[in-house]
Formats: C-alpha cells, structure tokens, sequence
C-alpha cells in the first residue's frame, strides 16, 4: 500500500479535545429533535442532537452527538473528510455497538475534490474456506436452520472487515493515521456516555439472548439489567482493545493474538453451560483473517436528470439496484404537482429492479454479474415499458434479461425467488471537509446486536452478516442463485452509500440503514430532492414506503396516510412496515453543497432517535 498521504495538511494532530468542552460548536437543536436524556448525577449533559445544520469549513451527519462531534473536531484540527469518518465510525463503535464495531464491515463511497474522481471500498466480510452452500441447512432435516438458530452462532459470522477497510482508506486518501483517530472514541469508551432511550431498546429487544452469552451479559447487562436511560455505560475494554490497535496495528487482528481470541470465539461461543439455546460453532479459521483483504472497486454510475450517480458496486447490490431503478424512472416525467403519480413510478420501478437483483446480483469476485446491463439505458427502456401509469403490476414480477438485446417491450411475469432477509439494523454517516471532498460511509454488524457473540474482554460484539446469504440453494430445474454460500465469498447488500455530482463537483452525499430498504430509502430521497423539488431536509424527513417486488407495498403509517387512497386506486397494497422498529424505514444521513463551500448537514429528526448534524462554522 503507498504512504499516508500528507498532502495539503502538516503534522498529525494531538488527541481531540474532551468531548465534554466541544458544546459550543453546536448550535441549537432543530425542530422535532428527539429528547435528550437526563444525565446521571455527576456526569456531563449529554451533548444535544440537531437535524440539520448549514455552514462552512466542513460538515458532518451520523446518529450520535459523540461520533459527530468527534469528525468535527478531527475537521477543525485540519484533517480530511476519510480522517473524520474513520474517527467518526471508532466512535459510534463505542456509542452504537449494536450496529457498529470492528467486528462487522461496511462500505465507503468517496469523492477526491483534488482528482474530481469518485472511489469506493468494500469493507464487506467475507465467508470461511470451509463454507459451502448448504452451510446453513440443519443437517439432521436437511432443511434451512431457524434463522432466529442461525443468527445467533458462530455459523454467522463472517470474517470482519472494518479494520481493513479503514488501513486501506486512509492510506489512500487520509492524512492521520490510525491511532490518532482511535483517540476520541477511547475518551468516549472510558469516560462513558448516557444511555438514551434508543440504546436502552436495543439492548432489552437482545436480553434474553444476551444473558446467554456470558461476555455479552457481563458487559451489557451490568449488574444483570438493561441500562437504564439517563445511566452512564462505560466499555474499558473496548478503550483497552482500541489502545492496542493503535500500538500493534491493524496486523495484530487480522494475523496476531487478537485475531485467535477472535477464531477461537467463534469456534467455542462461550455460552453460559445453564442456557438452553443452541449456539451453534462457527467455521472461521486463522487463515481466514490473515487472506482477507478490503478491495477498491470501480464505482457504479448514472446520469439522471443532468446530474451524475455514484454508488457501491458488488458485492453491493445498492449502487446497481438504485442505478437500474434511476434508469427505469428517467423513462417518465415526474411532476411535483402530482406525487402520487411520482409515487407510483417509483414503486413500479423499484419493484422491476429488486426483481433483477435477485436474479443477476452477488459477489461479483465469485459470480458473474452483468452489471453493465443492468445499468444500461437499453434494458431500463425494456423494463420501463411494463409500467402502466394507472395500474400497478401483480408482485413479484419476473426478473429481465440483460442480455444486451432489448425489444421495445417485454409483457410482466408472475413469479419470482423470494425476498431474502437483510436485517435492518446499520448505520450511516456522510462527511465533506474544507477541501470539497465528500465520504459516504454505511458500516453494520447486521441484527441489533450481531450475532450475540462478544469476544471475552475486547469489547465489541462479531457480525451475523452471513445470514445475508440465501440459505438453501434452489431446486432442480430453477434459476441459479448467486447468493449463495460460498468460500470467501462476501454476501451480497443493500447498502448503498451514495454520492451525486453536478458538473463534476458534490452536489449530495445520502445514505442509510435499513437492510434491504436501504435502496428504496436512497431512492425515494433523490427522488423527492431532484424530481419533487423538496430540499434536503424536506426529502430525507418526509414519510416513505418501500417496494422490493412482494405483494404489498410496505410503508410507514404517515405515507399511508398521506397517499394510501389514491395509490390503491391504482393496485398498490399499503401495509405499515413490520419493522424493525415498526412503523420506521431507515434513519438517513445526508449533505448537499448548497453553493462553493457552504454545505448542509441533515440528520433524521425523530426516526431511531434522530441524529445528529454538525458544521465547522455554522452561516450567520
């Protein structure tokens, strides 16, 4: 790997200051931002959450004060837009360890303002060498395991690749290195932080599994309870475990003692000898951490409506199904005077596109994808033609044929492989720095919680990202699968970290959590940004639904609400979104450059909690 790069900046910077003294560079919270906790007595207020913030010097959006304000401070103190996310994700480790650890992966797509070139990493994990397709058939029935069985083993856990990734992005394009940017989320880890209402539902929606897990017992229900909102959790050992990544490096997980304690939890969850839950042995060996490997990719990328769509390729499926939907909806004219119809396009072509995904999408290192197609304006001219503008087609729909011939049209199917589960629990941020480079950054351990599985004194809890993958493989005479199991194959994902330019320069940075309505999330908002004419915080807080090709339209009970009579005039079925949490799709982060320089931070500002947007210096 070549250097860290020094360019544009001098000496790396001193630890960030206490994250207790950074409250004046937030500047009031927005309307509808959720509720701050009462701090314990003794222990700072929490530091505020506000939706959106505008100003100069650099801005960034995550789901916690802590981690935002963490990228703020690595800004200000003259690092780039890869240095705060980095630092910003170490954070939210710490603060949200449900969704973010070094245990998971991610991907980061990233504009260079010096280059005026958009790059992505896969960060995604990959599988054991000795997992096969079958894995996850229970082989005393030869049926799929129970995936509530599945999740929580060793079984899930795929090879984790957030560290990796990190190395490989900042040396590319960071300017600190990897212990500097440690620095805050040790602060955080140590002194603590107040546990809010969405901390305290994460960890009682897990308690009955995690009291099954003696670490993860020990270190999230202390004292054997559920934190109590307004109660400090402190993680020394995770403070420990960063401490010695920043000595060893990265090398000590991936090829040292912390990468065997690691094989060795997953070989021997280390279950409470009374549970009664099965807790299956997962397949991970040492060489498996030593061959895995982060991997620049080329990214994914249309044209719409003049602007240009960045997005993560495979083993992601969010930049093609996002790109192939953008396609699909550049065949019709949106009209803000009328949603609804909007609406109904958006719908209609999600639901075509997460027909081909299904079909045509996986690990495009283990599998051929024919991406190109998929993305092509010839096979979205196909697919759009099966749209009917007053009536919605019968889901699921077949799958297309990218096969580089394209007839004028193609009359709709009636079946289709059946949505696979992607749990909805990730998280988001977005960071652009001084310079006009932008990061957008999706990283997750899959379920809230993982796989259950903490490893014994580390502190952070080990992905469940192989139940990404379909669990049986089809049956004679059916389609192949591309997502099945396979030897150090990555599972595919929604995750669909997105940047759009306008005349080569960032114009929008968005991106989400929420399993597979990440697409739709992504979608819905540059539709509602760039067709509908709402701004950004308009876009990303207004209610949405989600279409991933199965009979029903899920959506969240304001959407109904809202269009619900007229979309089922024309053959949509509404249902509020089972979640979860019910009744909630995604919890975004995005930025737009509102003109040179000034740039617009949004967080969501109630769903999961809201979030948190901050800027270097806030516009007068």
């Amino acid at each position: 790997m070549p250097p860290v790069r020094k360019r544009r900046r001098t000496a790396v910077t001193a630890a960030v200051a206490a994250l207790t003294a950074a409250a004046s560079l937030t500047t009031p919270a927005a309307a509808g931002a959720a509720p701050v906790p009462r701090p314990a007595p003794g222990h700072p207020a929490p530091p505020a959450k506000q939706a959106v913030a505008t100003g100069f010097g650099g801005a960034v959006s995550t789901v916690d004060p802590d981690a935002s304000r963490t990228a703020l401070e690595v800004l200000r103190r003259g690092g780039n837009a890869m240095d705060a996310a980095v630092a910003s994700a170490a954070t939210l480790g710490v603060t949200e360890p449900y969704v973010s650890a070094i245990g998971g992966g991610g991907y980061i797509t990233y504009y260079d303002a010096r280059t005026r070139r958009v790059h992505t990493f896969d960060g995604r994990e990959f599988a054991p060498r000795r997992m096969r397709p079958d894995s996850f058939l229970d082989p005393a029935t030869g049926k799929p395991l129970p995936f509530d069985q599945a999740v929580t083993s060793g079984l899930s856990v795929g090879v984790p690749g957030t560290l990796a990734q990190w190395d490989l992005a900042l040396r590319r394009f960071g300017t600190r290195d990897l212990g500097a940017l440690l620095r805050p989320a040790i602060r955080v880890a140590d002194r603590g932080f107040v546990v809010d209402q969405e901390f305290h539902d994460q960890t009682a929606v897990n308690e009955a599994r995690f009291r099954d897990i003696v670490p993860t017992r020990e270190l999230f229900l202390p004292g054997g309870k559920v934190p109590e909102v307004g109660s400090v959790f402190r993680n020394p050992d995770l403070a420990d475990t960063y401490r010695q990544l920043a000595r060893r490096g990265t090398g000590w997980f991936y090829g040292g003692g912390l990468g065997q304690e690691i094989v060795r939890t997953v070989a021997e969850p280390p279950v409470d000898p009374e549970a009664e839950r099965n807790v299956r042995p997962g397949l991970m060996e040492r060489g498996d951490l030593a061959e895995y490997r982060a991997v620049p990719r080329k990214p994914t990328h249309v044209s719409y409506r003049g602007a240009d769509v960045y997005g993560m390729p495979p083993s992601s499926s969010g930049g093609s199904t996002v790109g192939e939907a953008l396609n699909i909806l550049g065949n019709f004219r949106l009209d803000p005077r009328d949603p609804v119809t909007a609406l109904h396009y958006y719908l209609e072509a999600s639901k075509l596109a997460y027909a081909d995904r299904g079909r045509y999408v996986g690990d495009a290192d283990k599998v051929d994808v024919p991406l190109d197609e998929l993305l092509s304006s010839g096979f979205a001219r196909e697919r759009a033609c099966q749209i009917k503008p007053d009536q919605a087609a019968p889901a699921p729909v077949a799958p297309g044929s990218p096969d580089g011939r394209y007839d004028p049209c193609v009359p709709a199917g009636t079946q289709t492989r059946a949505l696979a589960f992607e749990g909805p629990q990730t998280t988001h941020l977005v960071v652009a720095d001084k310079w006009g480079d932008v990061v957008s950054y999706t990283l997750s351990i899959e379920q809230f919680g993982g796989s259950g599985i903490t490893v014994p004194g580390r502190g952070f809890l080990l992905n469940n990202e192989l139940t990404d993958f379909s669990f049986q493989p089809p049956a004679p005479g059916q389609a192949p699968d591309p997502n099945l199991p396979g030897p150090h194959k990555r599972p595919r994902s929604s995750m669909a970290p997105t940047v759009v330019l306008k005349d080569g320069r960032p114009m929008l940075a968005v991106g989400t959590p929420g399993g597979s309505t990440i697409i739709t999330t992504v979608l819905q908002i540059l539709m509602n940004r760039v067709d509908l004419g709402m701004d950004l915080p308009t876009a990303l807080a207004a209610p949405r639904a989600t279409q991933r090709n199965t009979p029903q339209v899920f959506a969240e009970q304001a959407f109904i609400d809202r269009y619900g009579r007229d979309l089922a005039a024309r053959g949509h079925r509404l249902e509020l979104f089972p979640g979860p949490p019910r009744g909630v799709i995604g919890a975004a982060t995005g930025l737009e450059f509102l003109r040179p320089g000034l740039v617009q931070a949004v967080a969501e500002p109630t769903r999961r909690g809201g979030g948190s947007a901050l800027v270097v210096r806030p516009a007068r």
